[in-house]
C-alpha cells in the first residue's frame, strides 16, 4: 500500500520496554520508527541528570541502546527513525548516535533540531513583553521568587519534515509536541502544505493515539477483560493516508488489543477541550469517526482541522522550596487518635509546625474493621513538610521521626520516605509564548536551516465551526444499583497541575443516560476529593464520550505534588468503582 505511510511507535515514556524497538522493526513492514520519551515530568529528570552527570547529558540515554540494536535493520529496510529523545540536549545525542553508526559501519545520515530552549534569552523575552503567565495559577514568571531551571517551547512537526526532505535517516528532536514525531513524517510523505489543516489534524489525532505506545493496544484499558492477553502487548502502528485518515493496528502475533474502545480511551487521555491544540494545527476530536474494520484494525476518519493558535506552549521547570516526606503505618483501633498523638510528638520534636511554609497530612484509611490478617489492619499516615530553610530538612526530619519508634503510640512501624527526600522540589510551570518569537533550526550535513512556524507565515486563518449534535432522551423505568464501571469506560491522566478523566459509553442508549446523568455536580458527588476543585465538562457525542477537566488538583505538577498518585492515573478506575443507579434496560438491553 504505497498510498499510506506506516509509522510505528516503540516508546511511550522514559523507561518503556527497550526490546520494543527491535520488535517493531522485525515484526512487519513500517516506514518510520518513532519514540516518545518526554512526559512533562521527564524534563525535570533530564535536568537533574545534567546537574549530576554534566552538561553533555540531558537526553534519554536508553534510546542510544535502541539505536545500536536496530540501526542496521533500519538501514536494510529503509526505515526512518524520528524521536524526541534529544530532550534538553539534542546536539549531544546526535553526536552519540553518529558515533554508534560509525562503529557499526553504517552510512545513515543524522539531523537534529533545536530552537526550543528559551532559557538563554529569558530575560530579553520578558523585557520584550513575554510574561510567561502560569496557565494554572495566572502568576507572572517575574513575580515568582524562584529560579527557572529549564524553559522549552513545544515545537511542531515542520522541522522534522525539513530534515527528512533534506535526506536525513535519523532525526533527533528536542521538546517537540508528542504528536510532532508523527505529523512531521506524514507531512514529508505526502508533501502537505501548511494550510492542509484537515490532513494535519488527522495526523495529530494519529500521533496522540500512538504517542503512549502500548496504551492504545490494550494497555491500561478499563475493560481489561476484553484483552486476549497481556503477554508481550504489541506497540501501535498508524497507517496514515494522504487525506489524514488513518488506521491504527499492531504487528500480528503480539498481545493486547486494538479496538474502538482502546483507541477511544487513548483519544480521551490527557486532554481538556475537544479542540486539541498543537503548534501546527487545531484538531477537533468531536468531528472524527471511529470504526472497527478488522481484527486489531481501527479506522479513524473525518477529523477536521483549524489554523493553529497564535502561541506555542512552554514547559518551565522552576526551582521550588525544600520538601520532605515521611510515612508511618498505624495499626488497629483508634487510628485517628493515634495519628493526632503521633503528629503532635513529631512536630514537638521538630520545634513546631509554624517554622514550615506548609505541612501536608494525609491519613489513608486502608485498614479493615475486624481485620482478617495483620496486613489489612494498617492505615498509612503521610506527612510532607515544605519550607525555605535547608537546615530543617534531610537527616534532621528523619532522625526526629525515628526517635519516636519506642516512645510513641502502640503498633506503629515506619515505611520510609513517601515522595520527597529533603531537597528542593521542581515545580512545573506551564506558560505560552507568542509564536512570532520562535524559529526552529534543523542541523544537517554541516548546515543549519531555519524553519518558521506557520504562525509567522501570514496565512489566512481558518476555523472549523461544529454543528451541535442532538442527543436522544435517556432511557427510563425501574433502576438497579451497579458499579459505574460495569457500563462505562474511563481513562485519566495529568496536564501539569490539572487532571482529566475521559468517560465513554459503548451504546447510544448508555450514552444518552451518561449525558444526562453525569453532570459536573454528579461527578463532584461521586469523587468528592476531586470535586472540591473547579471541574469542567466537555462533550464528544461522536465518540459517545465526555471529558472532565479538574483544575489544580495536582498542585504544581507531578514532580512536586503530595498525592500518592501524582499523575491522576488511577482517577478513572476510582470513578468506575463508585455505585450508581441505572435503568434496568441498560443492563438487560
Amino acid at each position: 500500500m504505497s498510498d499510506v505511510i506506516r509509522i510505528g511507535n516503540c516508546s511511550g515514556f522514559y523507561g518503556d520496554r527497550l526490546d520494543a524497538a527491535r520488535e517493531m522493526v522485525e515484526g512487519g513492514p513500517i516506514d518510520v520508527l518513532t519514540g516518545d520519551y518526554l512526559a512533562e515530568l521527564t524534563m525535570s529528570i533530564l535536568y537533574n541528570q545534567q546537574q549530576t552527570r554534566g552538561e553533555d547529558t540531558g537526553y534519554v540515554g536508553t534510546f542510544l541502546k535502541q539505536v545500536q540494536d536496530v540501526a542496521a535493520l533500519c538501514s536494510e529496510k529503509n526505515i526512518k527513525i524520528v524521536s524526541n529523545a534529544g530532550g534538553l540536549n539534542p546536539r549531544s545525542m546526535a553526536l552519540e548516535v553518529e558515533k554508534i553508526l560509525e562503529a557499526l559501519g553504517l552510512d545513515l545520515k543524522v539531523a537534529y533540531i533545536d530552537g526550543d530552549n528559551l532559557l538563554p534569552d529569558l530575560d530579553q523575552l520578558q523585557s520584550d513583553g513575554e510574561s510567561f503567565t502560569n496557565l494554572d495559577t495566572q502568576q507572572h514568571l517575574k513575580d515568582s521568587d524562584q529560579k527557572a531551571l529549564t524553559a522549552n517551547a513545544y515545537l511542531g512537526g515542520w522541522g522534522i519534515k525539513e530534515a527528512l526532505d533534506q535526506g536525513a535517516d535519523i532525526v533527533i528532536c528536542p521538546r517537540v509536541t508528542d504528536a510532532a514525531v508523527v505529523i512531521g513524517p506524514a507531512a514529508w510523505k505526502f508533501n502537505w502544505q501548511r494550510n492542509d489543516y484537515d490532513a494535519l489534524a488527522g495526523a495529530l489525532a494519529a500521533g496522540h493515539i500512538i504517542e503512549c505506545g502500548a496504551q492504545c493496544c490494550g494497555g491500561n484499558y478499563a475493560f481489561f477483560e476484553e484483552v486476549p492477553s497481556f503477554r508481550n502487548v504489541g506497540y501501535p502502528i498508524a497507517e496514515i493516508e494522504a487525506n489524514g485518515n488513518f488506521t491504527i493496528t499492531k504487528h500480528p502475533g503480539t498481545g493486547g488489543l486494538i479496538s474502538e474502545g482502546t483507541v477511544k480511551a487513548q483519544l480521551l487521555y490527557e486532554i481538556s477541550t475537544p479542540a486539541y491544540y498543537n503548534p501546527d494545527v487545531i484538531a477537533h476530536f468531536d468531528t472524527m469517526q471511529i470504526e472497527q474494520v478488522g481484527n486489531d484494525r481501527v479506522y479513524v476518519s473525518g477529523c477536521r482541522g483549524s489554523s493553529p493558535p497564535p502561541t506555542h506552549k512552554v514547559c518551565f521547570n522552576i526551582q521550588g522550596p525544600y520538601k520532605q516526606s515521611m510515612e508511618v503505618l498505624l495499626t488497629g483501633l483508634d487510628i485517628e487518635k493515634k495519628a493526632e498523638l503521633y503528629l503532635d510528638a513529631v512536630f514537638h520534636n521538630m520545634g513546631g509546625r509554624e517554622q514550615f511554609d506548609d505541612v501536608d497530612v494525609q491519613l489513608i484509611r486502608s485498614d479493615h474493621e475486624d481485620p482478617d490478617n495483620n496486613e489489612v489492619a494498617h492505615a498509612a499516615l503521610r506527612v510532607t513538610i515544605t519550607g525555605q530553610d535547608p537546615s530543617k530538612f534531610g537527616r534532621i526530619f528523619a532522625a526526629k521521626t525515628t526517635e519516636l519508634a519506642l516512645a510513641g503510640i502502640p503498633g506503629n512501624t515506619g515505611r520510609g520516605a513517601a515522595g520527597f527526600n529533603g531537597g528542593p522540589a521542581i515545580i512545573h510551570w506551564p506558560a505560552l509564548i507568542s509564536s512570532q518569537r520562535l524559529t526552529e533550526r534543523v542541523h544537517f550535513g554541516g548546515n543549519t536551516t531555519q524553519v518558521l512556524p506557520t504562525q509567522r507565515l501570514d496565512m489566512e486563518e481558518i476555523y472549523y465551526q461544529e454543528i451541535p449534535a442532538t442527543i436522544a432522551p435517556a432511557p427510563t423505568g425501574p433502576t438497579t444499583r451497579i458499579p459505574f464501571g460495569r457500563l462505562f469506560g474511563t481513562r485519566s491522566g495529568d496536564k501539569g497541575g490539572n487532571a482529566n478523566c475521559g468517560v465513554w459509553a459503548k451504546t447510544d442508549e448508555a450514552y444518552s443516560f451518561l449525558y444526562e446523568f453525569l453532570t459536573v455536580e454528579e461527578f463532584k458527588r461521586l469523587a468528592p476529593d476531586f470535586g472540591q476543585f473547579e471541574v469542567e465538562r466537555y462533550d464528544m457525542p461522536n465518540l459517545k464520550a465526555m471529558n472532565f477537566y479538574i483544575k489544580g488538583v495536582l498542585g504544581t505538577g507531578a514532580a512536586s505534588n503530595h498525592r500518592i498518585d501524582k499523575q491522576a492515573k488511577s482517577l478513572g478506575e476510582y470513578l468506575r468503582a463508585k455505585y450508581i443507579d441505572v435503568p434496568e434496560a441498560l443492563i438487560t438491553g
